[in-house]
């Protein structure tokens, strides 16, 4: 067992974990965020996608080790983020979430969109979410939701 410090959320954290520990299993298991999915265990659904230095990475292919002295973000970590709230209600206004399963990760995913993108297009959206999986919604709403949330936070900018 190893110990790494990181900063997790905007806290400083620190975990024990062994060499062949992922950060997706530190995350749920030792930390005890659940929001962050398993999904396929292979880095090919964005079920676990997570941000590390800003950057979005599969968690279930990440080791924990690899994460001392990092930043890491999760669906958790972006509740106080104005994009994240509008990308939520914007899911639910267009009814991009039924079942709720990649809703992390596509959430995750159009939050680092929107941090880079104010104002994406339906092609913007679709490529920003290309690495996860919906099985549900068909992506449309999805990609509905994330340009709407963007038009959502213009309108609020002017105000």
């Amino acid at each position: 067992m190893h110990e790494i410090r990181f900063i997790l959320n905007g806290v400083e954290r620190r975990a024990r974990v062994g060499v062949e520990t992922s950060t997706l299993q530190m995350l749920r298991d030792e930390v005890g965020l659940t929001g962050t999915k398993l999904g396929c265990g292979e880095g090919e659904c964005g079920a676990c996608t997570i941000l590390v230095d800003g950057r979005s990475v599969a968690a279930c292919l990440q080791f924990a080790l690899d994460c001392d002295g990092r930043t890491l973000t999760t669906i958790e970590g972006l509740a106080g983020d104005a994009r994240a709230r509008s990308l939520a209600a914007s899911f639910v206004t267009h009814g991009a979430v039924q079942c709720g399963f990649c809703t992390p990760g596509m959430m995750v995913q159009a939050t680092q969109l929107l941090a880079a993108n104010p104002h994406p297009d339906a092609t913007a959206a679709k490529r920003a979410i290309e690495g996860n999986l919906c099985r549900c919604t068909g992506y449309q709403k999805i990609v509905e939701a994330i340009v709407a949330a963007g038009e959502s936070l213009d309108r609020e900018a002017q105000k």
